[in-house]
């Protein structure tokens, strides 16, 4: 079977940057990559705000409905969640599938979902998302069995009564309630060591960084969301043992309804000693990307977390380099390396370092660094362990 090919819709609004949804489009598409689909034409309308009936106003939908018989597409995008109303309104139009943002990721979440665990938070979100959505939505479900190749609500007419709908949400909150039980319990059995989070956007190189540093073989790949299930890792730096933990990367517009289910793996993050929010600086967004983990990282309770920024993919990073002639003002395009360090060392109170993991770049420093505050860390809760970091100790040990 062939792949999808789809038509992603945004929306400018009037006080954004002119390039902003330019971006966002960008990672709606590799958001439909992920998912299995082909991204045949990219749609922004300027408005105001976005129109409460059909998202972009009739003359645009019009237009993509044209696009759609052109193109012979199989789905539209939009980059934003879209109420049941403005679903049905928008399919009656193009007479074709459509889906928002949120289905979009709650479709790849299902795809990679592989423990009972995920795979019953991943279905709790899809089922509160489809809630509300349920008049006049099912046939459009049972037409695409979820979206892009989900795994899930939508395959079975049963599931068509809303009692039923209800019932299941139910059951799945006492599974996770169950399963969350199960998760302290793992987490009040690792004893006394110290916690360290990887926190991050989605695709940053966080599970590459894990396997750096533990010596293991977490799932890495070049997409959206490799990482669902929190992994937990042993690291040891010189004498100092310490557990590691893989997290599920945020993006932007995350679902709401897939922060309340990953509440479990989220206090993962809540429960660590020190946070390593790890950016992809080689990303032309990555400033967007820091504020929005840092938002999340406040919503759920962990601001307060002592917390390391790792600028991650130093390797892949470009810049424009002026030369002695060129009269036009300084960009962040024109920095360096070198100037980004001394910006962020400057403007920032959370200590950073650049690397790249894939490269094994100033990996030393950041084992130094790491070493240093776990340290830290361990002799405030441990006093007496004090010797074991002692510089005879270390000495004797070497």
């Amino acid at each position: 079977m062939g792949k999808e090919k789809a038509i992603l819709v945004g929306v400018s609004l009037k006080k954004d940057k002119e390039n902003k949804v330019k971006e966002f489009l960008d990672e709606l598409e590799f958001l439909a990559i992920t998912a299995g689909a082909i991204t045949v034409k990219k749609v922004i309308q300027r408005l105001e705000n976005p129109d409460n009936k059909t998202y972009v106003r009739s003359g645009k939908l019009n237009e993509i409905k044209v696009l759609v018989e052109a193109e012979e597409i199989d789905l539209v995008v939009f980059d934003d969640e879209l109420s049941a109303s403005q679903l049905r309104n928008i399919e009656k139009v193009l007479e074709c599938r459509v889906i928002d943002r949120t289905n979009l990721i709650l479709d790849i979440f299902a795809k990679r979902a592989q423990t009972a665990h995920a795979k019953t938070q991943v279905e709790l979100a899809q089922y509160q998302y489809i809630m509300p959505r349920l008049k006049g939505m099912w046939t459009h479900l049972e037409r695409q069995k979820g979206g892009i190749g989900l795994k899930g609500p939508g395959e079975k007419e049963i599931e068509t009564d809303r009692r039923i709908i209800r019932d299941k949400i139910t059951k799945l909150k006492k599974d996770l309630e169950r399963i969350d039980r199960q998760k302290v319990t793992q987490r009040k059995n690792r004893g006394r060591s110290i916690r360290v989070a990887l926190i991050g956007y989605t695709n940053v190189g966080k599970s590459t960084l894990m396997n750096v540093l533990s010596k293991s073989k977490v799932f890495a790949e070049n997409k959206l969301f490799a990482t669902l299930d929190t992994t937990v890792r042993k690291v040891v730096v010189k004498n100092l043992p310490f557990l590691m933990s893989d997290t599920v990367g945020f993006i932007r517009k995350l679902p709401h309804h897939l922060v309340e289910s990953f509440k479990s793996t989220l206090d993962e993050v809540r429960e660590s000693d020190l946070l390593l929010h790890v950016v992809d600086i080689s990303h032309s967004n990555y400033l967007e990307q820091i504020e929005t983990v840092q938002k999340t990282i406040h919503d759920i309770g962990a601001a307060d977390k002592p917390t390391f920024l790792i600028f991650n993919k130093i390797d892949a990073y470009t810049f424009i380099e002026k030369d002695e002639f060129d009269l036009t003002p300084v960009t962040s395009d024109n920095y360096n390396i070198d100037d980004l360090k001394n910006m962020w060392i400057a403007k920032s109170n959370t200590p950073c370092i650049f690397i790249s993991a894939k490269k094994k770049k100033n990996l030393d420093l950041l084992k130094k660094m790491l070493y240093d505050e776990v340290r830290k860390i361990h002799i405030t809760r441990y006093p007496y362990d004090d010797f074991l970091f002692s510089s005879e100790y270390l000495e004797e040990n070497q």
